[in-house]
């Protein structure tokens, strides 16, 4: 017999009042693991590797079909994990962090893009740094997907292990997606920016560059306006997420 179909809104609740949020309950943001044992840590960690390379993968792929080959040739184009990984901001950096102060912070390597072999330049610039943001996106309404169908059909039951997994694999995906686009150089989100600005200003703006790992950090640890500010893009993504997948979700028997 089949199981009895289950309400869509359970995977509204099972996303958001599960103990162990993506964001910790810290003045900074983080990754609160306490629910997983080491086996899921390790899965999870497995998944947030792929996602950078996805991410990654995503600007590569858009600048090539926007005129610039670079990274294509540099085998940039895979979600294979070891194209991407920097060993300081990938590895090094995340496990300080992580062992030091309790939060992760770290990124993939970045994708080389030469401004001067895209068709638009400032365009085509903001297409490539957007492309990484929403491959998260979509990856998260993967993951989303995937948990809804679970959990309809009682596969898993909300205080096991693989529900954990995928609720962190739906929240990786949504701060690394929100992260990315907030407009501070070299987020992608200030790729846009630079796009939007008017030409006077842009320069200036650009030349934050120059010091921006350290900005970005700064405003993790020490600005919870910032911090208030991801978090809410981050929520504001999840309700799109959700209203894209729990129509059909419905339609499931």
């Amino acid at each position: 017999m089949a199981p009895a179909p289950r309400s869509p809104g359970l995977l509204w609740r099972t996303l958001g009042l599960l103990p162990f949020p993506i964001l910790a309950t810290s003045p900074t943001i983080g990754l609160a693991y306490g629910s997983l044992d080491g086996a899921g840590i390790a899965v999870v960690i497995a998944i947030l590797v792929f996602c950078l390379g996805v991410h990654e993968a995503a600007h590569a792929q858009v600048a090539l079909w926007c005129g610039d080959s670079t990274a294509s040739d540099l085998g940039r184009i895979t979600v294979d994990p070891r194209s991407h990984i920097d060993l300081f901001q990938t590895i090094l950096l995340p496990l300080f962090l992580y062992l030091s102060a309790g939060f992760i912070f770290g990124g993939a390597k970045p994708v080389p893009v030469n401004p001067m072999r895209l068709r638009k330049p400032l365009r085509d610039m903001s297409l490539v740094a957007i492309a990484g943001p929403l491959s998260n996106f979509l990856l998260a309404i993967l993951f989303a997907l995937i948990l809804g169908v679970l959990l309809h059909y009682q596969v898993y039951t909300r205080d096991q292990m693989m529900v954990a997994i995928l609720t962190v694999a739906v929240q990786l995906n949504l701060l690394l997606a929100a992260f990315n686009l907030m407009p501070v150089p070299p987020l992608d989100g200030s790729r846009v920016m630079t796009w939007l600005l008017p030409a006077h200003l842009r320069r200036a703006y650009m030349e934050l560059e120059r010091f921006g790992l350290l900005i970005v950090f700064g405003l993790v640890l020490f600005v919870p306006g910032f911090q208030g500010l991801i978090r809410w893009t981050m929520n504001t993504l999840m309700d799109v997420v959700l209203w894209i997948i729990e129509p059909m979700l419905a339609l499931l028997p």
